[in-house]
């Protein structure tokens, strides 16, 4: 029986509310049903329609709207912005039908319940509207970035707007004000308010993280004024404070990246706190009493299976049109079936100029909790489906986990640094990040510097655990700094190392970054980034890419061009690639298929002494310059490499980074696209159009085309390629030999090609040879030697290719002209 009066003591209404944020989730995830729905249940239990602990009054009202726009801002703030633009046509068609099937829906029914034209108007727009009341059920399985999901978070935003509009239409209408200046004010004022969001939030946004002193309370204040600023501003516009709710969120996403710590404070303030309140005022709202007779209770069914049936007549055409799966597709319904937010500002608007009356009203907020609590279900249910099948998709390499550690000096850069790392970790990972201080070993001063060290490490953990990363702090006390570091590398078995440069500092004659950086480029083989941040990484509207030549022949290119577009992606950022002296078509196709997707550009620079001029023309303050460079002594170094650091440092106060791909060999390497010669494969080793030999004398006479060996040791090569033909078969496929063989004294894997139209006899071939590739790799490096021959093996794995090849079409491989000539 309920109270006469309900608690009034806000201390006590806050620990009920708090006791039954606690409780109710946990009790309705035993019976398997989601903590959402737990919540909203809670809410029509205590109640003013239920027991009557909880008024429905001013506090819970305020609190539930907050934690509702909190709701629509985490909302635009972790849509994939990239994986949006991409599909944005899938999202918008989304939109559209999520709109026009409900709203013929519903128009339908209140026509069909004896309505006037603008109530059943009005009542399209009810079933249309709809919030994405499960989306931390989606965020907390993991499948927040799954097409069909990115498709409905962005189709949302149209729905929400359409049915918004509808009722600021129907409004103007009924009022006998729908003439032209009502359209002229109603598009100028929302498109006005649009523009200054998007463009005008990130502006301050930049402002703020680039001049104020980074603090967490700071930065946290700042982004809630935004929220509650656009929100309200929304008003002006004649539009909800839920769009601008999610327009302010759509603004923040390229500046919070979804590993920081600001992104992770955001998150638990509102799982914890606000959006409970929302769910538990939603609850407040069930007046089951109020639908007595058997007219109301048919209009409030027939409202509820209405609503249900649309929106999943909607998203199973979604479905059907850009062939989800049915579980994804399911998941497309939970999530757009809820309403609540846009639902009760239009059926409160429509009760107030008298389109609805308390009858209607009542049996639209039993809809909103019948569909409140049907979406989570559906989302908790078909999500784990969706998430087991995003496990069983084909292993990308680009989504593996990488161990990095971060090599500290300067306190005032340790944040930047970590910054950076936690792009390049992933919010996924399971991998801690690895600070480490290296003490020179002076028995003065050792003690008391590793006690300062230990001190900035300190600042290191509490920093990441701030994005709940974890840390494992290292400190090494050693002679040389940069051994110090290579000890850690192996110890740790880190992939990856980032360290940070001042760019100052008098450095000796063929020095690059100074005797530090320089002895652990020489030391290790991991990937190597060294980092100057003038700004912060979430102020970065551009990257800008210098592709020296030949550097997608490096061992290390896929792995660093991984990483370079996991920076571009998780800074919303474009890359602009300066190719120089390389043809930006072929780069590009090597980019394209390197997860995950970034918006990319091309343009070729002529050469090295192009660069500096155009990267002067090019440059804007909130660029990030990255130059994907190479070790001494590796095939794509040049010399301007070692000039380019001191030159960027003097050119740009702002930000770049240097990337030296890993040298070592690694199974994550990607593989080489089909249409891409073999590495070491150079155009004056193509000999076409091979005259009638033997099969030995071919060989011999590929290997005279390189010039790349004496008489003498040609011919121990020729004879032990010689004699494994005799003792296995080379044999591809029919028509393709590929005699190897590993020899000490040679560096890196050669390839030579010779082309036969007639064809060629070899040992143990069910075919003549019309594709003869000779391949020579080091002894000591049998992995390179399997890799070049798997890069063969995938050259030749279509009968087009072959085609391509043995006509010496090989303009189509990023070869001009072919190689050595036709031979005679």
């Amino acid at each position: 029986m309920p109270l006469l009066q309900p608690f009034s003591d806000p201390v006590l209404i806050m620990a009920i509310a708090m006791a039954v944020f606690f409780l109710a989730p946990l009790l309705f995830e035993r019976i398997r049903v989601p903590g959402i729905v737990g919540l909203i249940v809670a809410g029509a239990v205590i109640g003013p329609n239920g027991l009557n602990l909880l008024d429905r009054g001013p506090t819970i009202v305020l609190l539930g709207t907050v934690g509702l726009l909190y709701l629509m801002f985490m909302v635009g703030l972790e849509l994939d912005i990239h994986d949006f633009n991409r599909y944005r046509n899938r999202s918008l068609i989304f939109g559209t039908i999520s709109f026009i099937i409900p709203q013929i829906a519903g128009t339908l029914i209140g026509l069909g319940f004896g309505y006037e034209i603008f109530s059943s108007i009005l009542l399209g727009a009810v079933f249309a509207s709809h919030t994405v009341l499960a989306y931390p059920i989606a965020s907390r399985l993991g499948i927040v970035k799954n097409l069909a999901v990115t498709t409905t978070l962005g189709g949302t935003i149209l729905t929400e707007i359409l049915a918004l509009s509808v009722l600021a239409i129907v409004a103007g209408g009924y009022e006998g004000d729908i003439g032209l200046r009502f359209w002229l004010v109603l598009v100028a004022s929302l498109g006005t308010y649009i523009v200054a969001v998007i463009w005008g939030v990130p502006l301050l946004a930049r402002w703020l993280f680039r001049n104020v002193r980074r603090e967490a309370t700071i930065e946290f204040i700042f982004v809630m004024a935004v929220l509650f600023g656009v929100s309200y501003l929304a008003h002006f516009a004649q539009v909800e404070p839920i769009i601008g709710a999610l327009l302010a969120g759509l603004a923040l996403n390229r500046l919070i990246p979804e590993s920081a710590p600001l992104m992770n404070r955001i998150q638990f303030v509102g799982n914890g706190l606000f959006i409970p309140f929302f769910l538990l005022s939603v609850g407040m709202l069930v007046d089951v009493r109020a639908l007595t007779d058997l007219d109301a209770l048919a209009f409030a069914a027939a409202l509820a299976a209405g609503v249900v049936v649309s929106k999943w007549a909607s998203t199973k055409l979604t479905e059907l049109i850009f062939g989800y799966t049915p579980e994804e597709g399911w998941v497309m319904f939970g999530l757009s079936i809820p309403h609540a937010s846009g639902t009760l500002a239009i059926v409160l608007v429509g009760f107030e100029i008298g389109l609805f009356n308390p009858t209607e009203l009542n049996a639209v907020v039993l809809t909103i909790v019948v569909t409140c609590l049907v979406g989570p279900w559906a989302v908790q249910r078909f999500g784990r489906m969706v998430a087991a099948q995003e496990e069983q998709k084909p292993y990308d390499a680009g989504a593996a986990q990488r161990r990095i550690l971060i090599p500290l000096s300067n306190p005032a850069t340790e944040e930047s640094l970590l910054d950076l790392a936690m792009i390049l970790r992933g919010a996924d990972s399971n991998e801690p990040l690895y600070p480490l201080m290296v003490v020179r070993d002076r028995a003065a001063y050792t003690e008391e510097e590793v006690a300062e060290a230990e001190k900035v490490l300190s600042q290191a953990v509490i920093y990441a655990a701030g994005a709940e990363v974890p840390v494992v702090p290292l400190t090494r006390v050693d002679r040389n700094v940069a051994s110090g570091i290579a000890r850690g590398i192996a110890e740790t078995r880190s992939s990856m190392v980032v360290i940070g440069w001042d760019g100052a500092g008098m450095r000796r004659s063929g020095e690059i970054f100074g005797s530090v950086l320089d002895d652990l480029l020489t030391q290790t083989k991991q990937m190597v980034v060294v980092s100057k941040l003038g700004h912060s990484l979430n102020t970065t509207k551009r990257v800008l890419l210098v592709l020296p030549p030949l550097s997608h022949r490096h061992p290390g290119f896929f792995e660093a061009a991984r990483a370079l577009k996991v920076i571009g992606g998780r800074l919303g950022a474009g890359i602009v690639a300066l190719a120089i002296d390389s043809d930006p078509a072929r780069l590009e196709e090597l980019f394209k298929p390197i997860r995950p997707a970034a918006a990319m550009e091309f343009t070729r620079i002529p050469g090295w002494g192009s660069l500096t001029g155009e990267l002067r023309r090019r440059v804007r303050p909130d660029d990030l310059v990255v130059v994907l460079s190479a070790r001494r002594g590796t095939l794509s170094w040049d010399p301007s490499l070692e000039r380019l650091p001191g030159q960027l440092a003097g050119l740009l106060p702002e930000s770049f980074l240097i990337i030296y791909p890993s040298e070592a060999d690694t199974p994550l390497r990607e593989p080489v696209p089909d249409a891409l010669l073999p590495r070491g494969l150079e155009p004056d080793r193509i000999v076409k159009n091979l005259p009638a030999l033997t099969y030995d004398a071919a060989i011999r006479f590929i290997l005279e085309s390189g010039g790349l060996f004496d008489a003498d040791r040609q011919e121990k090569i020729s004879r032990v390629l010689v004699e494994t033909q005799q003792e296995f078969s080379t044999e591809l496929k029919p028509g393709v030999v590929v005699p190897h063989a590993r020899f000490r004294g040679i560096e890196e894997p050669i390839v030579f090609l010779g082309t036969s139209q007639e064809g060629i006899e070899f040992p143990r071939a069910d075919a003549p040879a019309h594709l003869i590739f000779v391949l020579l790799s080091p002894a000591e490096r049998p992995q390179e030697h399997l890799e070049a021959l798997g890069d063969i093996a995938r050259l030749v794995r279509t009968h087009e290719t072959v085609e391509e090849l043995l006509e010496g079409r090989f303009d189509a491989f990023g070869v001009n002209g072919g190689g050595a000539g036709n031979a005679r």
